[in-house]
């Protein structure tokens, strides 16, 4: 059991499309992050069960791969929007702190989610004897630990921010989250398509 809390932790907390954005938003010293959070690992739950009632047989390579490109393309879009955001506060638009919705449509949509949720559901629950109730528990509990990730990232941004002051310097973070994201994005889609 000890190992399901190892793979899960470890895949979960390091950096991905979803940790990067939680950390750019601690850096833009964006509020009211909660709700993102709590998507995140509400949208992770959905993954764990649904690949762990749905079963192995029903998720074939091509469905793996529909979703990766959907998720790959979503990540890109959102890589092209920090990279062209406006940080000096001064921009027509309001920026709206990400979501409830949002961190449970980008969970759902990672494909690094899938490469949490299915080694785990498909082969060690089975292994392990986690079936029923007990995979429901299982499945939440894995998934609030995966709440602390996007958390931790988070923070780690906001105590970054606090000693940037310049626009400019914002600007060029931003900028580099968006090409880590992009990166990140082009290496999922890869790793999936050749499955």
């Amino acid at each position: 059991m000890l190992e399901i809390i190892l793979y899960a932790v470890g895949v979960m907390y390091t950096p991905g499309p979803v940790n990067f954005i939680a950390l750019n938003s601690g850096i833009q010293k964006q509020s009211g992050m909660l709700g993102f959070f709590v998507g995140v690992s509400t949208g992770m739950t959905i993954l764990f069960l649904a690949v762990s009632f749905v079963g192995a047989q029903l998720i074939s390579d091509t469905l793996l791969q529909c979703t990766a490109a959907l998720g790959t393309a979503y990540i890109v879009w959102l890589s092209y929007k920090i990279f062209r955001s406006d940080v000096s506060g001064q921009g027509d638009e309001k920026v709206r702190p990400l979501a409830f919705a949002d961190g449970v449509l980008m969970q759902i949509l990672n494909p690094k989610g899938f490469s949490v949720a299915l080694p785990l559901a498909t082969v060690q629950f089975p292994a392990a004897g986690i079936t029923g109730g007990s995979l429901v528990v299982w499945s939440v509990g894995l998934a609030f630990l995966g709440l602390g990730a996007p958390s931790l990232y988070y923070g780690f941004g906001r105590l970054l921010g606090r000693r940037i002051y310049q626009a400019s310097y914002l600007k060029w973070i931003n900028r580099l989250m968006a090409v880590f994201l992009l990166f990140v994005a082009v290496n999922m889609g890869m790793v999936a398509f050749s499955l």
